[in-house]
């Protein structure tokens, strides 16, 4: 079986290769001016990849090893992981009702309508709110959580 340093660097490897998936995922729609249905899978792919290069090796590497090793950098790194993806969930809250609501007015397949998003529903500048709030904050923590993982990895390894 490989060392704890060698899977401690594929883990890190693969949470650092996850962030130019996001950036990637969220320059896509910031960039267009309006969002189809192909935009937005498109978007998801990248978004995905981000997520899945991230997740593994959290659910993998770092919380089966988290309770052995509870102090410090690792109880901060933890605590900020786990806020990162509690706003992921609460962004979650956000877009699942604009995707409904756009595709109930089928906002995605005749991106030409003249309607806004704030006419499509009562809430809709609601859920709009808790996926920026959402989304900002799982950025925000997501890098605090980063950071504070490079700094646990250069102290127990010695190296970067």
């Amino acid at each position: 079986m490989a060392s704890d340093p060698a899977l401690a660097t594929v883990a890190a490897a693969l949470v650092t290769l996850s962030f130019p998936f996001y950036i990637y995922g969220a320059w896509v729609m910031i960039d267009a001016e309006t969002v189809t249905w192909d935009l937005l899978i498109y978007h998801l792919k990248f978004i995905v990849v981000g997520l899945t290069l991230n997740t593994v090796p959290v659910v993998v590497w770092m919380v089966p090893r988290l309770f052995d090793q509870l102090g410090g950098f690792a109880a901060a790194h933890a605590f900020f992981g786990l806020q990162a993806y509690a706003m992921l969930t609460f962004a979650l809250t956000g877009i699942v009702r604009i995707l409904q609501a756009k595709r109930q007015h089928d906002l995605y397949d005749d991106p030409e309508q003249d309607l806004s998003l704030s006419d499509l529903h009562e809430n809709a500048d609601d859920w709009r709110r808790r996926l920026r709030i959402g989304v900002f904050g799982y950025v925000f923590f997501w890098i605090v959580a980063y950071l504070l993982g490079v700094a646990r990895y250069v102290v127990k390894y010695g190296f970067i």
